[in-house]
């Protein structure tokens, strides 16, 4: 019997263990514990509250993250991608909204390593929606020094990795508080915040890196340039540094999906020695397939 759950505070950490288990090269990038991470910096109760899991007599199977009310980002062990009651279950659990996962209506998944799953979806009406481009760089091999002077940043200087984190993306909500919220929360554990700094030390550019563990993949995830210092190789060299980075950490190889419209992402990434991966596309179920 499959059993969707929604782990609260004090479990949260078996998803985490989960998701960096499930992390390995030969197989596309799924839902990256560093994922949670990232959403950590609302705090350990949203980031629980945002997650689902679904599991048999104890064991978890799959791991959701609800970034958004209307997107389930999701992640499959890889014994259980061919699961069939797991898939049908999980289509079940997203089409009604009783269950707790999406709401009525326009809905997106994420689903990059789960045939079985993406396969019923699609026969009960989604639709692909945009593409994404994931780009890796193996870490076998020493890492070039890239260029500019990288500071990892600790908790006095969370206001200058925040600073750029909001100069680099328009609307953005990080703020010092939500960077220690961040840090607090058991994925950074193994995780680093880099800031990049021109010829004048001025802070120009900024990255955080995920490890899920040794000789697995780890995340960059965000990057993202002053939007006062751009056009100067900086979002390069910070790309560069931060699979330097996680060199040191010990993953076997740096990840990171763009959209596929983000033709300036997709150059920098590799222009920092990232190999573009075939594209995927999240799954879409329009508001009017559920109008009566």
């Amino acid at each position: 019997m499959i059993v969707l759950s929604e782990p609260g505070v004090d479990r949260l950490s078996e998803a985490v263990r989960a998701l960096r288990e499930w992390q390995h090269d030969r197989v596309p990038v799924q839902l990256h514990p560093g994922d949670l991470g990232w959403h950590w910096r609302f705090g350990a109760k949203a980031t629980a509250a945002a997650v689902r899991t679904w599991s048999r007599e104890g064991q978890i199977l799959a791991v959701g993250l609800l970034d958004s009310p209307r997107l389930l980002r999701l992640a499959i062990a890889l014994e259980a991608q061919r699961d069939e009651e797991l898939a049908r279950q999980m289509v079940a659990d997203v089409a009604r909204p009783e269950r707790g996962v999406l709401p009525q209506g326009n809905a997106y998944i994420e689903a990059r390593f789960a045939e079985v799953f993406r396969g019923l979806l699609l026969d009960d009406g989604w639709k692909a929606d945009e593409p994404w481009t994931p780009l890796q760089r193996d870490l076998a091999a020493a890492i070039e020094d890239c260029g500019v002077r990288i500071e990892v940043i600790g908790p006095e200087q969370a206001r200058v990795r925040t600073g750029v984190q909001r100069a680099a993306f328009d609307g953005s909500t990080f703020t010092d508080e939500r960077w220690h919220a961040m840090a607090a929360g058991s994925p950074y554990a193994d995780a680093q915040c880099l800031v990049a700094y021109d010829d004048e030390d001025t802070a120009v550019a900024a990255a955080t890196v995920w490890s899920a563990g040794p000789k697995r993949p780890g995340l960059l995830e965000p990057m993202g340039v002053h939007r006062e210092h751009r056009g100067r190789g900086y979002g390069t060299a910070i790309t560069v540094a931060a699979a330097a980075a996680l060199r040191v950490l010990d993953s076997s190889s740096a990840i990171v999906c763009t959209p596929s419209s983000n033709l300036g992402a997709v150059a920098t990434y590799k222009s920092a020695g990232f190999q573009q991966l075939p594209e995927v596309c999240d799954l879409h179920r329009s508001a009017q397939r559920d109008a009566p």
